[in-house]
Order: C-alpha cells, then structure tokens, then sequence
C-alpha cells in the first residue's frame, strides 16, 4: 500500500496577469508544494532564494533541482508536476508564465 504523504500548500500570489503575461510568486516553508499542475503556457522562473525542489511528473517520477538565486530557467508548456520545497529553509522564486 501506498502512503499518501500530506503537505501544506506554498503561498501564491499573483502579482500581474494580463493578455501577455501572468507573474506569480511562490513561497514554499520546507516540505510545502504547489499541488499537481500542468502548465499550459511557456514560462520562466526566476529565483529569489537558493533552494532544493522536488519535482514529482505525471508518472511519479521524482527528480531532484537546485535553484541558484537570480538564475532563471525556461520550460515549455506542457509540464505536468508537483514542485516540493525539498531544503531545510524557506525557499521563494517568481513563475512567468507568457500567454
């Protein structure tokens, strides 16, 4: 049997969504996730904290990632995963996602 692991949500907060563009910062406490999400646009993200994710894919793959602070990464759409704060402190980055 499988164990469901509970975990609280990270903060989102949308800071600009418009006809191009929606910006959203996230705030993950460690252990917190985003929830399961498919991204139907590109996007961008942009670290403001180094951190330690825990990317778990539509077929529960887990995969680790290591966000440097300032360091952006680009994804295409179609990512579907839930993003885990995997460190031992709060971790913070800025999702753009280009519509």
């Amino acid at each position: 049997m499988i164990k469901k692991v509970e975990r609280k949500s990270a903060k989102a907060e949308v800071q600009i969504d418009n006809k191009n563009i929606k910006a959203t910062q996230y705030s993950f406490k460690p252990g917190e996730e985003t929830t399961f999400h498919k991204h139907e646009y590109d996007y961008v993200v942009v670290p403001i904290t180094d951190g330690k994710l825990l990317l778990i894919g539509k077929d529960g793959k887990k995969t680790f990632a290591s966000l440097k602070k300032g360091v952006s990464y680009f994804r295409k759409a179609g990512v579907k995963h839930n993003v885990i704060n995997a460190g031992d402190s709060n971790l913070t980055f800025v999702e753009l996602e280009i519509k």
